[in-house]
């Protein structure tokens, strides 16, 4: 399985392609990684170095891709965290090349736009190009409630709500959608719940919440969540492979008291998860 996979990166941490090349890998994947930003570190730290990029430069990655004759073997396209919007055209060129060559190629948007407390914090139109063109074109897609609630217009905060705004965002255009940190009404608060949900069917698993705040895991999830749906077909299967795979990251992390995700360290749970959860049809 070959992966493209176009985001952010950073040198020191686990964000981005950091946090999600790795993950996919050390499933079997084939990686082809653009980045979109190169920066030392992640913005959380307050600080960093590095550069943007901008669409031209990931075009021209893809097209040095193409020159080698290999674009046709690509079986996805991953993306996350966009900086403007010309990087996000020059991704959704990538996609339609790739789907050009191979009918079978699925492309799973991380729909970055932002996050319950943090409100929204990428650039202005940023959103509005997610909800209008990013997410039609995607067969996959990753919100967090937050998201979940722009992309569909909704405030979310039954599971019922969850269902009717993963409805409206279905009718957009993504045939399969996780959403991930979902606390609703119904959400024990010890708890926080994933929901996917494919052909009009829903699946939940809770976890235990942990203490913890870092940045990265939602990019690992995305592309665990993708690159098992790729090879099964089945948003429930991907689900508790995925959820299963990133609360032992997630807990690794918790108990080494570490700021950054032990992505390295922590390896074996993308494998061989430590502990499941079940998968519930809701």
């Amino acid at each position: 399985m070959n992966v493209l996979s176009i985001q952010s990166h950073v040198a020191y941490g686990h964000v981005g392609n950091a946090s999600a090349v790795f993950p996919m890998q050390r499933l079997g994947v084939e990686v082809w990684p653009i980045h979109t930003v190169q920066f030392s570190n992640h913005t959380g730290y307050g600080s960093w170095k590095g550069r943007v990029f901008d669409g031209p430069a990931i075009e021209d990655l893809v097209e040095g891709i193409a020159e080698r004759g290999v674009l046709g073997r690509c079986d996805g396209v991953l993306s996350g965290y966009m900086g403007s919007a010309d990087i996000g055209n020059a991704i959704l060129s990538a996609v339609a090349r790739v789907r050009s060559l191979n009918l079978d190629a699925l492309y799973c948007c991380d729909p970055v736009i932002g996050d319950v407390g943090r409100g929204v914090f990428v650039r202005p139109g940023i959103p509005e190009f997610m909800r209008e063109q990013a997410v039609p074109a995607a067969d996959i897609i990753t919100p967090n409630q937050f998201e979940l609630d722009y992309l569909s217009g909704l405030t979310v905060q039954t599971l019922e709500d969850v269902k009717k705004a993963v409805t409206i965002v279905h009718g957009i255009g993504p045939r399969v959608i996780l959403v991930t940190s979902v606390e609703t009404k119904e959400t024990p608060s010890d708890s926080v719940d994933l929901i996917a949900a494919e052909n009009g069917r829903f699946w939940r698993v809770r976890t235990p919440k942990l203490s913890l705040s870092v940045n990265g895991a939602g990019d690992a999830i995305a592309a665990l969540f993708f690159v098992h749906y790729a090879r099964t077909r089945s948003a429930s299967m991907a689900l508790a492979e995925a959820s299963a795979s990133v609360y032992g990251l997630l807990k690794r992390t918790d108990e080494a008291g570490s700021r950054e995700i032990l992505t390295i360290a922590a390896q074996d749970e993308f494998v061989s998860p430590t502990r499941r959860f079940d998968v519930e049809e809701v």
